[in-house]
C-alpha cells in the first residue's frame, strides 16, 4: 500500500473556481466579425451605387414592390433628410473622424454584438465617405448616391441602412448595460463607480 503523494509546498495551489464563467469570444473571432461586416456593408453599398449610376438617370424612379418600395436615384449633398446641403465638407470631416474613432476602439472590443454594431457602422461610414471623397462635383465635396424610397420617408442607401442598424444595436446594448469589452454593468457597479 502506497501513501498518497503529499502536496509540494513549492507548487502554487490551483485557484478555486468562483462559479461558471461565461465564455468570451476569442479576439480573432471578434475582429473577423468586425472586419467581415465592415467589408460586406462597404462593398454591398458601393456595388449597389455602381448599379444605380450605371443603369438609371438621376431623378428616375423604378417601382420594385409598389407602393411600398421604389428605386429613386438622387444625389444628396447634405446629411440625412438633406440637412446641411451647403456644408458638404463638414460631413466629410465628421465621417473621417468617426471611422478613425471606431478603429481606435478595437483594442477594447470584447463583445460579439459590439463587433457586429461597429462593423456595420464603419462599413456604412466608409461607404458614404467614399462618395464624399470621389464623386462629383469635386474631391471631399461629392454628393452621396441615394436610391431606396419608402412611403413617407427619406430616400437612402445601403450605407445609411448599415449606420442606422448599428445605432439601433448600440442603443440596445447600452440599455442592457453591455459595455464594449463585453462586461455587464450592474446597478452595484454603477453605484460603486459613482
Amino acid at each position: 500500500m502506497t501513501d498518497a503523494p503529499t502536496p509540494d509546498a513549492t507548487q502554487p495551489a490551483e485557484p478555486a473556481l468562483a462559479g461558471p464563467a461565461r465564455p468570451r469570444p476569442r479576439r480573432a473571432l471578434l475582429l473577423a466579425v468586425f472586419f467581415g461586416l465592415a467589408v460586406f456593408a462597404y462593398v454591398f453599398d458601393q456595388l449597389t451605387k455602381l448599379w444605380v449610376t450605371g443603369n438609371m438617370t438621376e431623378g428616375e424612379r423604378i417601382p420594385v414592390l409598389p407602393p411600398l418600395l421604389h428605386w429613386y436615384y438622387i444625389r444628396n449633398s447634405g446629411a440625412a433628410f438633406s440637412i446641411g446641403e451647403n456644408v458638404t465638407w463638414v460631413f466629410t470631416i465628421i465621417m473621417t473622424a468617426v471611422s478613425i474613432a471606431i478603429l481606435l476602439q478595437l483594442r477594447k472590443l470584447g463583445s460579439l454584438w459590439w463587433a457586429l454594431a461597429l462593423g456595420l457602422l464603419l462599413g456604412g461610414a466608409l461607404g458614404n465617405l467614399t462618395d464624399r471623397l470621389f464623386r462629383e462635383p469635386s474631391f471631399a465635396m461629392g454628393h452621396v448616391v441615394d436610391f431606396i424610397q419608402l412611403p413617407n420617408f427619406a430616400i437612402f442607401n445601403i450605407a445609411d441602412s448599415a449606420v442606422v442598424s448599428s445605432v439601433v444595436i448600440i442603443c440596445l446594448l447600452t440599455l442592457r448595460g453591455i459595455s464594449l469589452d463585453g462586461t455587464h454593468l450592474t446597478k452595484d457597479t454603477v453605484k460603486h463607480d459613482s
